[in-house]
């Protein structure tokens, strides 16, 4: 019987990223007012456009997009735009926003990947797993019948089938044919009417 190989090449990236900056520099004058400059989704709530941004949508309260380093296929953040860690420092408006959101995506995933359930959740600082302590985010994570197997368990790797930016551009798809015309993928000056 031979070894079978299953290739991960974004892996290194990983891998590589603990001992270089995140991203080119950013202009500051670009953040929302308290924005970091250093934080991931600071960039992407102040300039959602750039594809390697991975937003998959955003509005006036908050900004959606994809993790970089996936737990399973179609794994989304869901954050409020301004730059705050901690649940007791949003405001009732972002509250509801990023509620109204979650429920949005969850839809949206079940819609267009079909998963058969959903890990839904927050990690409240370091002690909690945050990886980005200071700009909360949700993690919203498709989960499959069967999607856990030996790899994580003997090789500590987790196979992805798709690339982030073929599930960006199938998500954003899915969002600019929604009906009503309404899309999420661009400000609409708050929350998307449903």
């Amino acid at each position: 019987m031979s070894m079978e190989r299953i290739w991960a090449p974004w892996r290194m990236s990983y891998i590589q990223s603990a001992d270089r900056p995140s991203e080119e520099p950013f202009p500051a004058e670009k953040l929302l007012p308290g924005g970091d400059p250093g934080c991931f989704l600071c960039r992407a709530a102040a300039d959602p456009e750039p594809p390697e941004r991975l937003v998959i949508t955003s509005d006036s309260l908050t900004v959606t997009v994809l993790n970089r380093y996936p737990y399973n296929n179609g794994h989304l953040l869901a954050a409020p735009r301004r730059h705050v860690g901690d649940l007791t420092e949003i405001t009732l408006e972002e509250h509801q926003a990023l509620m109204l959101s979650l429920s949005r995506m969850v839809e949206l995933l079940r819609r267009v990947m079909n998963p058969d359930g959903f890990n839904v959740g927050l990690n409240l600082g370091q002690a909690a797993g945050a990886g980005l302590p200071g700009h909360l985010h949700w993690h919203i994570v498709p989960r499959w019948n069967g999607d856990t197997n030996f790899m994580p368990v003997l090789a500590d790797v987790k196979v992805i089938p798709q690339s982030l930016e073929a599930v960006r551009d199938l998500l954003r798809a899915s969002l600019v044919g929604d009906a009503g015309g309404a899309s999420l993928a661009q400000d609409a000056g708050g929350p998307a009417p449903r």
